[in-house]
């Protein structure tokens, strides 16, 4: 019996310390997500003659590619071992920022900018991987909702730390990566368990390409499709190509003897549900951040880091609501807990319908509504990521997680092009004002469509997380 209870607090231990070393790599990674756009004007000013619709690439190259390639590197992470991906990943993450830093025009930025989603897609599903094997299965969900809630705090420390090192040298923006990134590579290497792989045949190759080429396809039509016109032939030619590409990916999928995703995942409980709700709370998440940002900066004139001070408090509530999630989960269960959170995320963008005024009010208006999102964002993204990856079988924790990454990533890019959709280019304060009003009203009903999605979610039984892999042929890797 003392046996069995030390194991199990050795268990427990690890998986602490694991959460703990890969947390830095997701935090990272989720900070770059958020950090860079604050630093472009100086960056442009740096760079003589460089335009910000040039220098948007420095965001969208980042945003393709880490979205493109989060599912082909989790399942790789499966295949060949977490700890080495995740390694490998950081890696390449902390290089990249240390060429970033160094870069002597758009094009190089540009190009380094791609590297570091390299290693960030690498160690993204691979650093959940490494959580959830070396956590006991009793203490998953808790430890998905943490390793979410860093993501959170990417958010909520991005624009203030970008606006604080900008000050300084917007180079500092990728040269804070490269002492941290070095440190948890050094602990990492010394501390991080390794689990082994599944190992066998390589996976569907044309299958890959064809999901890389999609996701790819998708999100570049999505971030483009204003510059370019919703009904330009480069727009609808991508929609098209995503289509094509995910048909092919499909096909390939189900004849494939090693699929990169295997189908039986999306069978199983929560997996596919969960799928939708990332997908749809991340297009509200996106609209409810740009619009902050580009009220408090456009309209009140505000500067980069009075605006990311301003968003603070609604990321920074995350953490512990995600910690206390944990109980009202224990006692409804995650549906209802991920559709309030829904709810009270809707709640948070409609007090700014009504709150939020032409002349800056951040107490009586931009306040509320932040709180609000934050407790919203805390009560459904770690939980549904928790939901959505308890019924996976070890052998494809990071392919799994990969793809509710990916459903996340997507979901961003669809948010911020539908809000930039709906509130076109208005003429004067007060039709700003009203436009504004009509995107927090879309952002306010993707919020709801979310939870009631999400309100399907149930508990999963010993039953649902099976001992084998998903399917024969997939065990075979």
């Amino acid at each position: 019996m003392n046996n069995a209870v030390e194991q199990q607090d050795r268990q427990a231990k690890q998986g602490r310390t694991v959460l703990g070393i890969v947390a830095i790599g997701v935090l990272l990674s989720s900070l770059d997500l958020f950090i860079v756009n604050v630093a472009l004007p100086e960056i442009a000013v740096d760079f003589a003659g460089a335009e910000i619709s040039g220098l948007s690439w420095v965001l969208n190259a980042y945003a393709i590619v880490f979205a493109a390639l989060l599912v082909p590197a989790g399942r790789l992470g499966d295949r060949n071992g977490n700890k080495n991906v995740f390694l490998l990943g950081l890696g390449i993450f902390v290089l990249g920022s240390a060429l970033c830093a160094v870069a002597w025009n758009t094009g190089a930025l540009v190009g380094f900018r791609v590297l570091q989603a390299v290693g960030g897609a690498l160690l993204t599903p691979a650093s959940l991987g490494l959580v959830l094997a070396a956590t006991p299965p009793e203490r998953r969900a808790a430890a998905v909702r943490l390793w979410v809630a860093f993501g959170g705090l990417g958010a909520a420390l991005g624009p203030v730390l970008g606006g604080l090192l900008v000050e300084v040298q917007w180079r500092w923006v990728f040269l804070v990566n490269v002492p941290i990134g070095i440190a948890a590579l050094i602990v990492g290497w010394r501390l991080l368990p390794n689990p082994a792989g599944t190992g066998g045949r390589l996976p569907d190759g044309f299958g890959a390409l064809a999901l890389v080429g999609s996701v790819a396809a998708l999100i570049l039509a999505l971030v483009k499709g204003e510059d370019w016109g919703w009904a330009s032939p480069a727009t609808i030619g991508g929609f098209v190509a995503a289509v094509v590409l995910a048909i092919a990916f499909a096909i390939s999928s189900r004849r494939h003897h090693s699929p990169v995703l295997d189908p039986a995942l999306l069978r199983l409980p929560n997996f596919g549900l969960m799928i939708g709700n990332s997908l749809l709370f991340n297009v509200a998440f996106a609209g409810m951040l740009l619009s902050a940002v580009l009220w408090a900066q456009n309209v009140w004139g505000w500067s980069a880091l009075q605006s990311g001070l301003a968003i603070a408090p609604g990321p920074l509530m995350v953490p512990p609501v995600a910690i206390l999630a944990g109980r009202l989960i224990a006692r409804w269960g995650p549906g209802p807990v991920i559709a309030a959170g829904g709810v009270t995320f809707a709640a948070g963008i409609l007090w700014w319908t009504a709150a939020v005024t032409l002349e800056p009010n951040f107490a009586g208006g931009l306040l509320g509504g932040m709180v609000l999102t934050g407790v919203g964002v805390g009560l459904t993204l770690p939980t549904s990521f928790a939901a959505g990856t308890a019924g996976l079988p070890p052998q494809r924790f990071a392919t799994g997680s990969a793809v509710l990454s990916m459903a996340r990533q997507i979901g961003l890019a669809i948010g911020v092009a539908v809000f930039v959709a709906v509130v076109g280019a208005p003429e004067g304060a007060d039709a700003t004002l009203q436009a504004f009003q009509r995107g927090w009203y879309v952002v306010a009903g993707a919020a709801v469509a979310a939870g009631l999605i999400g309100l399907a979610a149930r508990l999963p039984r010993p039953t649902d997380a099976p001992a084998q892999p998903v399917s024969t042929v997939a065990a075979k890797g």
